[in-house]
Protein backbone atom coordinates (compact mmCIF):
# COMPACT_ATOMS: atom_id res chain seq x y z
CA UNK A 1 0.00 0.00 0.00
CA UNK A 2 1.41 3.42 -1.17
CA UNK A 3 1.06 5.64 2.16
CA UNK A 4 2.45 8.84 0.11
CA UNK A 5 -0.01 11.44 -1.11
CA UNK A 6 -0.96 11.72 -4.81
CA UNK A 7 -0.86 15.29 -6.08
CA UNK A 8 -4.89 15.24 -5.39
CA UNK A 9 -4.31 14.42 -2.19
CA UNK A 10 -1.89 16.90 -1.53
CA UNK A 11 -3.92 19.35 -3.07
CA UNK A 12 -7.05 18.65 -0.73
CA UNK A 13 -4.73 18.60 1.95
CA UNK A 14 -3.45 22.28 1.70
CA UNK A 15 -7.13 23.19 0.30
CA UNK A 16 -8.15 21.60 3.53
CA UNK A 17 -5.87 23.43 6.02
CA UNK A 18 -6.43 26.73 4.73
CA UNK A 19 -10.46 26.24 5.09
CA UNK A 20 -9.61 25.16 8.87
CA UNK A 21 -6.95 28.03 9.46
CA UNK A 22 -9.70 30.50 7.65
CA UNK A 23 -12.91 28.93 10.10
CA UNK A 24 -11.52 27.62 13.27
CA UNK A 25 -10.97 31.23 15.05
CA UNK A 26 -14.81 32.34 14.25
CA UNK A 27 -16.27 29.24 16.11
CA UNK A 28 -17.93 30.16 19.02
CA UNK A 29 -16.75 28.77 22.52
CA UNK A 30 -17.63 25.34 23.19
CA UNK A 31 -20.51 25.06 26.07
CA UNK A 32 -20.15 23.38 29.34
CA UNK A 33 -20.00 19.42 28.97
CA UNK A 34 -23.16 18.79 31.14
CA UNK A 35 -25.63 21.29 28.63
CA UNK A 36 -26.22 18.48 25.76
CA UNK A 37 -28.59 20.92 24.45
CA UNK A 38 -26.21 23.57 23.64
CA UNK A 39 -23.94 20.68 22.96
CA UNK A 40 -25.94 19.30 20.18
CA UNK A 41 -26.26 22.90 18.50
CA UNK A 42 -22.30 23.54 19.15
CA UNK A 43 -22.00 20.22 17.02
CA UNK A 44 -24.55 20.28 14.62
CA UNK A 45 -23.43 24.18 13.86
CA UNK A 46 -20.15 22.36 13.09
CA UNK A 47 -21.39 19.59 11.02
CA UNK A 48 -23.29 22.37 8.51
CA UNK A 49 -20.45 24.05 8.26
CA UNK A 50 -18.55 20.93 7.06
CA UNK A 51 -21.88 20.51 4.78
CA UNK A 52 -21.50 24.37 3.28
CA UNK A 53 -18.05 24.02 2.80
CA UNK A 54 -18.21 20.47 0.77
CA UNK A 55 -17.12 18.40 3.59
CA UNK A 56 -20.17 16.67 5.14
CA UNK A 57 -19.72 13.78 2.83
CA UNK A 58 -15.82 12.55 3.67
CA UNK A 59 -16.93 9.65 5.45
CA UNK A 60 -19.33 7.97 3.16
CA UNK A 61 -18.12 9.10 -0.12
CA UNK A 62 -14.73 10.02 -0.33
CA UNK A 63 -11.87 7.41 -0.84
CA UNK A 64 -10.04 5.92 1.89
CA UNK A 65 -7.02 8.20 1.41
CA UNK A 66 -9.24 11.07 1.40
CA UNK A 67 -10.86 10.21 4.31
CA UNK A 68 -7.71 9.77 6.83
CA UNK A 69 -6.96 13.14 5.23
CA UNK A 70 -9.79 14.84 6.56
CA UNK A 71 -9.54 12.92 9.85
CA UNK A 72 -5.93 13.85 10.58
CA UNK A 73 -6.05 17.25 9.81
CA UNK A 74 -9.05 18.05 11.64
CA UNK A 75 -8.15 16.52 14.56
CA UNK A 76 -4.44 17.90 14.56
CA UNK A 77 -5.69 21.57 13.82
CA UNK A 78 -8.19 21.30 17.03
CA UNK A 79 -11.60 21.13 14.95
CA UNK A 80 -14.85 20.01 16.92
CA UNK A 81 -15.31 16.45 17.22
CA UNK A 82 -18.46 14.55 15.65
CA UNK A 83 -19.97 14.97 19.18
CA UNK A 84 -23.52 13.98 19.51
CA UNK A 85 -23.54 13.43 15.42
CA UNK A 86 -21.56 10.57 16.10
CA UNK A 87 -24.18 7.75 15.91
CA UNK A 88 -26.08 9.47 12.79
CA UNK A 89 -22.79 10.49 11.11
CA UNK A 90 -20.25 7.36 11.63
CA UNK A 91 -22.91 4.37 12.47
CA UNK A 92 -26.69 4.76 11.82
CA UNK A 93 -25.41 6.66 8.12
CA UNK A 94 -23.17 4.29 7.10
CA UNK A 95 -25.42 1.82 7.64
CA UNK A 96 -28.30 3.36 5.74
CA UNK A 97 -26.01 3.87 3.08
CA UNK A 98 -24.69 0.28 2.66
CA UNK A 99 -28.25 -1.90 3.32
CA UNK A 100 -31.37 0.62 3.38
CA UNK A 101 -33.42 1.29 0.10
CA UNK A 102 -32.85 4.20 -2.47
CA UNK A 103 -35.76 5.97 -0.27
CA UNK A 104 -34.35 5.65 2.56
CA UNK A 105 -31.08 7.12 1.49
CA UNK A 106 -32.65 10.26 0.66
CA UNK A 107 -35.21 10.31 3.61
CA UNK A 108 -32.46 9.95 6.55
CA UNK A 109 -28.64 10.63 4.98
CA UNK A 110 -29.07 14.37 3.71
CA UNK A 111 -30.79 15.49 7.20
CA UNK A 112 -27.83 14.02 8.68
CA UNK A 113 -25.07 14.98 6.35
CA UNK A 114 -26.33 18.93 7.07
CA UNK A 115 -26.56 18.77 10.34
CA UNK A 116 -30.40 18.76 10.85
CA UNK A 117 -31.24 15.70 12.94
CA UNK A 118 -29.21 13.48 15.62
CA UNK A 119 -29.34 9.44 16.12
CA UNK A 120 -29.05 8.10 19.25
CA UNK A 121 -28.25 4.17 19.54
CA UNK A 122 -30.77 1.64 20.93
CA UNK A 123 -28.85 -1.52 21.64
CA UNK A 124 -27.11 -2.53 24.45
CA UNK A 125 -30.22 -3.39 27.22
CA UNK A 126 -29.97 -4.62 30.86
CA UNK A 127 -29.59 -8.22 30.38
CA UNK A 128 -28.05 -7.76 26.57
CA UNK A 129 -24.90 -5.37 26.69
CA UNK A 130 -22.08 -7.84 25.56
CA UNK A 131 -24.46 -10.33 24.65
CA UNK A 132 -26.48 -8.32 22.36
CA UNK A 133 -27.80 -11.02 20.48
CA UNK A 134 -29.77 -11.63 23.97
CA UNK A 135 -31.23 -8.88 23.33
CA UNK A 136 -35.46 -8.95 24.78
CA UNK A 137 -37.44 -5.85 23.51
CA UNK A 138 -40.43 -6.88 21.78
CA UNK A 139 -41.68 -5.79 18.44
CA UNK A 140 -45.31 -7.49 17.21
CA UNK A 141 -46.57 -6.70 13.65
CA UNK A 142 -49.56 -5.52 13.21
CA UNK A 143 -50.28 -4.60 9.46
CA UNK A 144 -47.95 -1.44 8.40
CA UNK A 145 -46.73 -1.17 11.90
CA UNK A 146 -43.90 -2.57 14.51
CA UNK A 147 -45.36 -2.75 18.20
CA UNK A 148 -42.34 -2.16 20.62
CA UNK A 149 -41.90 -2.54 24.14
CA UNK A 150 -38.82 -3.01 26.01
CA UNK A 151 -35.95 -0.72 27.17
CA UNK A 152 -32.68 -0.25 26.09
CA UNK A 153 -29.69 0.87 28.32
CA UNK A 154 -26.13 3.16 27.61
CA UNK A 155 -28.55 4.46 24.74
CA UNK A 156 -26.01 7.25 23.05
CA UNK A 157 -27.23 10.75 22.90
CA UNK A 158 -30.80 9.80 23.53
CA UNK A 159 -31.83 13.34 25.13
CA UNK A 160 -30.96 15.17 22.46
CA UNK A 161 -31.88 13.15 19.73
CA UNK A 162 -34.14 12.92 16.67
CA UNK A 163 -33.96 8.78 15.46
CA UNK A 164 -32.56 5.89 17.59
CA UNK A 165 -31.28 2.75 14.87
CA UNK A 166 -33.29 0.12 17.29
CA UNK A 167 -33.08 -3.15 17.80
CA UNK A 168 -35.91 -5.42 18.41
CA UNK A 169 -36.94 -9.29 18.41
CA UNK A 170 -39.62 -9.65 16.05
CA UNK A 171 -39.33 -13.97 16.00
CA UNK A 172 -39.09 -14.95 19.55
CA UNK A 173 -39.40 -18.49 18.00
CA UNK A 174 -36.16 -17.87 15.83
CA UNK A 175 -32.80 -18.38 17.15
CA UNK A 176 -31.52 -15.56 18.74
CA UNK A 177 -28.95 -14.21 15.90
CA UNK A 178 -31.95 -14.62 13.56
CA UNK A 179 -35.35 -13.10 15.20
CA UNK A 180 -33.73 -9.15 15.74
CA UNK A 181 -34.63 -6.56 13.46
CA UNK A 182 -33.10 -3.14 12.81
CA UNK A 183 -35.67 -0.27 13.32
CA UNK A 184 -35.03 3.65 12.25
CA UNK A 185 -37.19 4.90 15.56
CA UNK A 186 -38.30 8.84 15.71
CA UNK A 187 -38.11 9.90 19.60
CA UNK A 188 -40.85 11.89 19.23
CA UNK A 189 -43.16 9.05 19.13
CA UNK A 190 -45.48 8.13 22.41
CA UNK A 191 -44.65 5.77 24.84
CA UNK A 192 -40.85 6.69 24.67
CA UNK A 193 -39.69 7.61 28.35
CA UNK A 194 -35.55 8.74 28.31
CA UNK A 195 -34.17 8.85 31.45
CA UNK A 196 -30.24 10.36 31.81
CA UNK A 197 -27.64 8.20 32.93
CA UNK A 198 -24.61 10.52 34.79
CA UNK A 199 -21.03 8.83 34.23
CA UNK A 200 -18.27 8.74 36.63
CA UNK A 201 -16.89 12.04 34.97
CA UNK A 202 -20.11 13.83 35.53
CA UNK A 203 -21.39 13.63 31.99
CA UNK A 204 -24.54 12.00 30.52
CA UNK A 205 -24.28 11.59 27.34
CA UNK A 206 -25.96 8.32 28.13
CA UNK A 207 -29.87 7.45 28.68
CA UNK A 208 -31.57 4.92 29.53
CA UNK A 209 -34.72 4.44 27.36
CA UNK A 210 -38.22 2.87 28.41
CA UNK A 211 -40.44 1.60 25.40
CA UNK A 212 -44.26 1.34 26.24
CA UNK A 213 -46.35 0.02 23.16
CA UNK A 214 -44.27 2.46 20.81
CA UNK A 215 -45.43 1.91 17.18
CA UNK A 216 -43.13 2.43 14.55
CA UNK A 217 -43.92 1.93 10.56
CA UNK A 218 -42.60 -0.92 8.95
CA UNK A 219 -41.07 1.38 6.38
CA UNK A 220 -39.00 2.35 9.03
CA UNK A 221 -37.13 -0.68 8.90
CA UNK A 222 -33.35 -1.59 7.11
CA UNK A 223 -32.94 -4.70 5.71
CA UNK A 224 -35.44 -7.87 6.17
CA UNK A 225 -37.50 -8.80 9.05
CA UNK A 226 -35.61 -10.86 11.08
CA UNK A 227 -32.26 -9.85 9.09
CA UNK A 228 -31.29 -7.34 11.93
CA UNK A 229 -28.41 -8.98 13.25
CA UNK A 230 -26.93 -9.34 9.89
CA UNK A 231 -27.36 -5.41 9.66
CA UNK A 232 -26.25 -4.68 13.30
CA UNK A 233 -22.20 -6.73 11.94
CA UNK A 234 -22.52 -4.01 9.43
CA UNK A 235 -23.11 -0.96 12.05
CA UNK A 236 -20.62 -2.65 14.41
CA UNK A 237 -17.87 -2.83 11.74
CA UNK A 238 -18.16 1.01 10.98
CA UNK A 239 -18.21 1.53 14.88
CA UNK A 240 -14.96 -0.78 14.95
CA UNK A 241 -12.99 -0.36 12.03
CA UNK A 242 -13.01 3.47 11.28
CA UNK A 243 -15.27 5.92 14.11
CA UNK A 244 -11.88 5.66 16.25
CA UNK A 245 -9.70 7.11 13.57
CA UNK A 246 -9.96 10.53 14.38
CA UNK A 247 -9.03 9.36 18.46
CA UNK A 248 -5.74 8.10 17.20
CA UNK A 249 -4.42 11.29 16.08
CA UNK A 250 -6.08 13.02 19.03
CA UNK A 251 -3.87 10.28 21.25
CA UNK A 252 -0.59 11.20 19.63
CA UNK A 253 -0.97 14.80 20.28
CA UNK A 254 -1.91 14.12 23.64
CA UNK A 255 1.49 11.82 23.93
CA UNK A 256 3.76 14.92 22.40
CA UNK A 257 1.49 17.03 25.37
CA UNK A 258 2.45 14.47 27.85
CA UNK A 259 6.46 14.42 26.61
CA UNK A 260 6.13 18.60 27.29
CA UNK A 261 5.17 18.29 30.34
CA UNK A 262 7.03 16.05 31.70
CA UNK A 263 9.84 17.73 30.46
CA UNK A 264 8.70 21.52 32.35
CA UNK A 265 7.86 19.41 35.91
CA UNK A 266 11.19 17.49 35.81
CA UNK A 267 9.73 13.65 35.47
CA UNK A 268 11.40 13.63 32.21
CA UNK A 269 14.24 12.96 34.43
CA UNK A 270 13.21 9.35 34.56
CA UNK A 271 14.34 7.15 32.51
CA UNK A 272 11.47 4.14 33.25
CA UNK A 273 8.78 7.29 31.93
CA UNK A 274 10.76 7.83 29.05
CA UNK A 275 10.89 4.19 27.69
CA UNK A 276 7.60 4.34 28.50
CA UNK A 277 6.28 7.05 26.66
CA UNK A 278 8.81 6.00 23.76
CA UNK A 279 6.86 2.90 23.73
CA UNK A 280 3.44 4.58 23.34
CA UNK A 281 4.60 6.79 20.55
CA UNK A 282 5.32 3.84 18.65
CA UNK A 283 2.08 1.81 19.54
CA UNK A 284 0.17 4.48 18.22
CA UNK A 285 1.86 5.17 15.10
CA UNK A 286 1.22 1.05 14.59
CA UNK A 287 -2.24 1.90 15.48
CA UNK A 288 -2.59 4.57 12.92
CA UNK A 289 -1.08 2.28 10.04
CA UNK A 290 -3.53 -0.19 11.12
CA UNK A 291 -6.43 2.82 10.34
CA UNK A 292 -4.54 3.12 7.25
CA UNK A 293 -5.12 -0.29 6.32
CA UNK A 294 -8.83 -0.60 7.05
CA UNK A 295 -9.87 2.23 5.90
CA UNK A 296 -8.29 0.69 2.46
CA UNK A 297 -9.43 -2.47 2.67
CA UNK A 298 -13.06 -1.19 3.44
CA UNK A 299 -12.81 0.77 0.47
CA UNK A 300 -12.09 -2.32 -1.48
CA UNK A 301 -15.22 -4.56 0.02
CA UNK A 302 -18.10 -2.05 -0.55
CA UNK A 303 -17.09 0.72 2.33
CA UNK A 304 -17.64 -2.09 5.07
CA UNK A 305 -15.09 -2.28 7.48
CA UNK A 306 -14.14 -6.39 8.23
CA UNK A 307 -12.62 -8.00 11.00
CA UNK A 308 -9.42 -5.82 10.82
CA UNK A 309 -11.41 -2.99 12.73
CA UNK A 310 -11.37 -5.93 15.82
CA UNK A 311 -7.90 -6.10 15.75
CA UNK A 312 -7.63 -2.41 16.45
CA UNK A 313 -10.44 -1.89 18.36
CA UNK A 314 -8.86 -4.34 20.85
CA UNK A 315 -5.35 -3.20 20.88
CA UNK A 316 -6.82 0.99 20.84
CA UNK A 317 -8.44 0.46 23.71
CA UNK A 318 -6.02 -0.74 25.74
CA UNK A 319 -3.45 1.24 24.69
CA UNK A 320 -5.56 4.59 25.11
CA UNK A 321 -5.46 3.81 28.92
CA UNK A 322 -1.60 2.85 29.10
CA UNK A 323 -1.78 6.60 27.27
CA UNK A 324 -3.93 8.20 30.30
CA UNK A 325 -2.41 6.05 32.54
CA UNK A 326 1.02 7.86 32.14
CA UNK A 327 -0.57 10.75 32.12
CA UNK A 328 -0.94 10.30 35.61
CA UNK A 329 2.66 9.51 36.22
CA UNK A 330 3.27 12.91 34.57
CA UNK A 331 0.59 14.48 36.64
CA UNK A 332 1.11 12.81 40.01
CA UNK A 333 -0.99 13.87 42.86
CA UNK A 334 -2.90 16.16 40.44
CA UNK A 335 -3.95 13.74 38.52
CA UNK A 336 -7.39 13.45 41.28
CA UNK A 337 -7.78 16.82 39.73
CA UNK A 338 -10.81 17.47 37.26
CA UNK A 339 -9.65 20.62 36.60
CA UNK A 340 -6.69 19.33 34.98
CA UNK A 341 -5.99 18.29 31.77
CA UNK A 342 -6.05 14.51 30.77
CA UNK A 343 -7.73 14.02 33.63
CA UNK A 344 -11.45 13.44 32.50
CA UNK A 345 -9.81 11.88 29.51
CA UNK A 346 -8.41 8.89 31.62
CA UNK A 347 -11.67 8.23 33.35
CA UNK A 348 -13.07 7.54 30.55
CA UNK A 349 -10.96 5.39 28.98
CA UNK A 350 -11.69 3.07 30.98
CA UNK A 351 -14.54 2.75 29.50
CA UNK A 352 -13.06 1.65 26.22
CA UNK A 353 -12.46 -2.06 26.92
CA UNK A 354 -16.12 -2.38 27.47
CA UNK A 355 -17.85 0.04 25.05
CA UNK A 356 -18.22 -0.90 21.31
CA UNK A 357 -18.06 -4.35 21.98
CA UNK A 358 -15.60 -5.84 25.16
CA UNK A 359 -12.32 -6.72 24.72
CA UNK A 360 -13.60 -10.70 25.00
CA UNK A 361 -15.88 -9.94 22.53
CA UNK A 362 -12.87 -8.85 20.18
CA UNK A 363 -10.84 -11.42 20.92
CA UNK A 364 -13.53 -14.05 20.18
CA UNK A 365 -14.32 -11.94 16.63
CA UNK A 366 -10.48 -12.46 15.69
CA UNK A 367 -10.47 -15.85 17.06
CA UNK A 368 -12.98 -17.03 14.60
CA UNK A 369 -12.76 -14.75 11.75
CA UNK A 370 -9.31 -13.98 11.30
CA UNK A 371 -7.52 -17.15 12.98
CA UNK A 372 -10.29 -19.65 11.56
CA UNK A 373 -10.72 -21.33 15.29
CA UNK A 374 -13.33 -23.39 16.27
CA UNK A 375 -16.19 -20.93 17.62
CA UNK A 376 -16.66 -21.06 21.42
CA UNK A 377 -19.50 -22.34 23.26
Amino acid sequence: MDLSDTPEEEEFRARLRAWLAAVLPGLPPKPPPDDWPARRAYDLGWQHRLHDAGYAGVHWDASPAIRLIFLEETEKAGAPYVGANFVGLLHAGPTIAAEGTAEQRARWLPPILRGEEVWCQGFSEPEAGSDLAALRTRARREGDTYVVTGSKLWTSHAEVADWCELLVRTDPEAPRHRGITWLALPMDTPGITVRPLRTLAGSAEFAEVFLDEVRVPVANRVGDENDGWRVTMVTLSFERGTAFAGEVVACRRVLTELAAAARGNGRWDDPALRRRLGRLGAEFRALWRLVQWNVSAAGTSGGVPGAGGSVFKLRYSHARQELYDAAADVLGDDCLDLDRPWTLDRLSSLSYTIAAGTSQIQHGIIAERILGLPKGR
